[in-house]
């Protein structure tokens, strides 16, 4: 009996803190605002749900600085409890970690996208009717994608991604995102291409005391429509548990398609109840020119919204 109760004491000993070197994080954010919507001269008021999700990642420690890694994230609406089309329309990966860096597999958010419009957007973090209806993120395919991410050098870090195919119709995705950080400063953009389709751009975001400014500028390539600009400028202005924003962003013409171009701006208010939870408010409006579709999905036509909302994240 002793033996038997020391080799279990003895396995308990090297079973523990191999369980000590495995992690499971449960994750999410319920986002919801009650909107004045106008579109086309037509007013509604709604109930919307801003990105609300719910979300599992883990890390095991293989021992010699290697570790396992995943991320599920399941997509939800909260105004009526519906899931979104696809499941797992967060990200959904598995990978490896350790000296030489990270790779990933699986569907994976643009780490272009990431690098540029999601960092700018500093009120309620590009989700809903106030999020950037002018960046290009429809290039970026997330689907069954392979991505190498270096290690921090100094500041700066490169993310490699490519999509592939696997379907008729569908063109192989790549691209390369670098950030970078120095203090106050934070750059960052990438370069993106699918099929004939090509992205480029930059972005610049500055902490100076209570303020912080950025901006992006990001050059398309349409196979079919030509070239277009895109600009994206915004600032916080935090007091307290106060937070107000401003941003505005502009798209011109793409050059085979008059009269596309579309203007966007932004101003809100985000009380932080604590660091989970904030109250916010917001008015955006999208001046379409008559070829233009942004956020619409209709040519021509403006619309706007003022929205009143809660977000809790866990």
């Amino acid at each position: 009996m002793k033996r038997i109760a020391l080799a279990a004491v003895l396995a308990g000993a090297v079973v523990a803190p191999a369980l000590a070197q495995s992690s499971l994080q449960v994750y999410g954010r319920l986002n919801t605002t009650i909107e004045r919507q106008r579109e086309r001269n037509e007013t509604e008021v709604r109930l919307v749900n801003n990105g609300s999700r719910l979300g599992f990642k883990g890390t095991e420690d293989l021992g010699g600085g290697l570790k396992a890694n995943f991320l599920l994230e399941h997509r939800f609406n909260v105004d009526d409890g519906t899931s979104a089309d696809v499941f797992w329309k967060g990200d959904s990966w598995v990978g490896l970690s350790g000296g030489f860096g990270a790779v990933r597999l699986g569907r994976q958010t643009s780490a272009v996208y990431y690098a540029s419009a999601d960092y700018v957007s500093l009120h309620n973090h590009d989700t809903g009717t106030s999020s950037d209806a002018l960046y290009m993120f429809d290039w970026s395919r997330p689907t069954n994608k392979v991505s190498y991410i270096t290690p921090n050098m100094g500041g700066l870090q490169a993310e490699l991604q490519y999509s592939l195919k696997e379907a008729d119709g569908i063109d192989n995705n790549w691209e390369v995102a670098l950030n970078y950080d120095l203090g106050p400063l934070h750059l960052g953009g990438g370069y993106v291409k699918s099929g004939d389709d090509k992205l480029g751009v930059v972005r610049a975001l500055y902490e100076f005391g209570a303020f912080t400014f950025g901006g992006y500028y990001e050059r398309d390539d349409d196979d079919d429509l030509g070239k277009r600009n895109n600009f994206r400028l915004s600032g916080m202005y935090a007091m307290g548990a106060s937070e107000f924003h401003l941003n505005f962003g502009f798209a011109d013409d793409w050059d085979d398609s008059d009269d596309s171009s579309s203007k966007q701006a932004t101003v809100g208010y985000n009380y932080n109840l604590s660091k989970r939870t904030k109250l916010y408010t917001f008015y955006t409006r999208v001046r379409n020119d008559s070829n233009a579709a942004y956020l619409t999905g209709r040519d021509g036509g403006d619309f706007s919204s003022f929205a009143v909302g809660v977000r809790h994240n866990f």
